[in-house]
């Protein structure tokens, strides 16, 4: 079982080079949860590029196995506002976590669970990389 961050399912959607990795990432975990929230922000970023044929394929995605939509719970809200505090978007930090991240990361943490992201910012947090679910990614404290 892993996390889906936006980035990963938009990377899937817009076929990145990333795409078959992240498919066989999610395929091989057995259930991909997405929050909610994250669930929501796909959407609007994949409307932005794609418009209603974008969500369609988004849909047919993320609407059927292995994925599953998590509402956000009340522990998770606290755990994404800790973390903007620390890692957040004007906070001085190198993540730079944006309003979907943090409920990405706030899933992630409150399962115990490693996240599939694309690009740098989770990097510098203390999620777990599903790309090396053995190993927590390497940062300072």
């Amino acid at each position: 079982m892993i996390v889906v961050d936006t980035s990963a399912i938009s990377a899937i959607a817009f076929g990145e080079p990333e795409r078959q990795e992240f498919v066989d990432l999610i395929t091989a975990a057995g259930t991909a949860l997405v929050s909610a929230a994250t669930a929501l922000e796909a959407r609007i970023v994949i409307h932005a590029r794609r418009g209603s044929a974008g969500i369609v394929l988004l849909d047919s995605m993320i609407g059927r196995n292995p994925f599953e939509i998590a509402p956000v719970s009340e522990h998770e809200a606290r755990i994404a506002y800790e973390a903007f505090i620390v890692y957040g978007k004007g906070n001085g930090h190198p993540a730079q976590l944006n309003f979907g991240d943090l409920f990405s990361y706030a899933l992630a943490k409150d399962r115990g669970l490693p996240l599939l992201f694309k690009g740098n910012d989770f990097s510098q947090t203390d999620a777990f990389d599903a790309r090396a679910p053995l190993h927590p990614i390497d940062r300072e404290s």
